[in-house]
């Protein structure tokens, strides 16, 4: 079965289930799911721990010798496997296999790594362990969800939150919900249940929001360049390299005037969704994108992006982020940036 993070809690009351797979890459939820899962079986008697850490060099007998195994210390453990790579080869994929096979009621089997893609859950592995356990993937939260997270959190820490405070936290650390969830102890420690105004969090909040490229991304699908801005300005902060940042954008845009030229061809854009393995959590992005952006405003900004990595390669007098935010402009208000140099400086 597959549920969400926030269905966690209630689903570990519904019965014992032999296998947990966690994978995404969000810190806060990975760390919070896994300490929830282990807390509530150690309650019920799993009080033996065994860890392996798997890369592309580990022995899968030694999983195979640790979970046929009867334990000298506990009648029932948790065998706990943090996954440097999704992809494991024939011989753990043959291992998981058999272990499926195995699947013991004193055994609780946790598997987690980073985001597993399309073709990682159709994997026979995973599939098998998924219908024996629980899948948990991770996403990002953000928008409605990030401030119904906000709530939530206030509320188990008793926390007294003028309404504006709400829009300040989910402004000042989305992305970060490690940094979140820290400031908002700072706060029920400092303030306990005495109501929080804008002004006394202002003067304690920090701006640590820590974005990625993806989600940078999905702010330019969504024409949010206000957004992009603001997440291009706080990637520079973090010493994010900008040429990984126009790889990534250089790769959109260009998947971006495919599709357009496929669907004036006569291709359907649930097609195009599968042919370029478009997960359903990002059609609304790219069917918001393929409506908005022109087939002009795609060509120069293709243009205008080349000319940035040139520039980010050959000259050090500018700052190569204001103009990846010249681009990203582009490809909304392309005839207004048209009458703009990205030589900004003597333009």
């Amino acid at each position: 079965m597959r549920i969400y993070h926030n269905q966690l809690t209630n689903t570990l009351h519904q019965g014992f289930k032999p296998v947990w797979l966690i994978f995404g890459d969000e810190p806060w939820q990975k760390n919070d799911s896994l300490f929830s899962i282990k807390a509530h079986f150690k309650q019920q008697g799993f009080d033996e721990l065994i860890r392996f850490s798997v890369d592309d060099k580990f022995d899968w007998s030694l999983l195979l010798q640790e979970y046929q195994a009867m334990s000298l210390f506990s009648s029932q453990r948790i065998i706990e496997l943090e996954l440097m790579t999704n992809k494991l080869g024939d011989k753990g994929s043959k291992a998981l296999a058999q272990i499926s096979e195995q699947l013991h009621p004193d055994v609780l089997l946790i598997l987690h790594g980073a985001k597993m893609d399309a073709a990682g859950q159709k994997r026979k592995w995973f599939k098998v362990l998924e219908k024996n356990g629980c899948f948990l993937p991770l996403y990002d939260i953000e928008g409605k969800q990030l401030n119904q997270w906000i709530q939530r959190q206030a509320r188990l820490n008793n926390l007294n939150l003028h309404p504006d405070v709400f829009l300040m936290l989910a402004e000042l650390f989305e992305g970060n919900l490690n940094a979140l969830t820290q400031e908002i102890q700072k706060l029920s420690i400092l303030f306990g249940q005495q109501l929080i105004t804008v002004s006394d969090a202002e003067s304690l909040l920090i701006k640590q929001a820590k974005f990625n490229p993806f989600q940078l991304i999905d702010a330019m699908l969504m024409g949010d360049i206000k957004k992009c801005v603001a997440m291009l300005d706080q990637l520079q902060q973090d010493g994010t390299a900008i040429n990984q940042l126009i790889w990534f954008i250089h790769k959109e845009i260009n998947q971006l005037f495919i599709m357009q030229e496929k669907i004036a061809q006569g291709d359907s854009f649930a097609t195009l969704c599968k042919e370029f393995r478009i997960w359903d959590k990002r059609k609304p992005l790219y069917q918001h994108a393929i409506n908005h952006i022109t087939e002009h405003n795609l060509a120069y900004a293709q243009a205008r992006i080349a000319d940035v990595d040139t520039i980010s390669k050959t000259n050090s007098e500018f700052n190569p982020f204001v103009l990846l935010a010249d681009v990203l402009v582009s490809l909304y208000h392309g005839e207004t940036m048209k009458h703009y140099s990205l030589n900004y400086e003597y333009a």
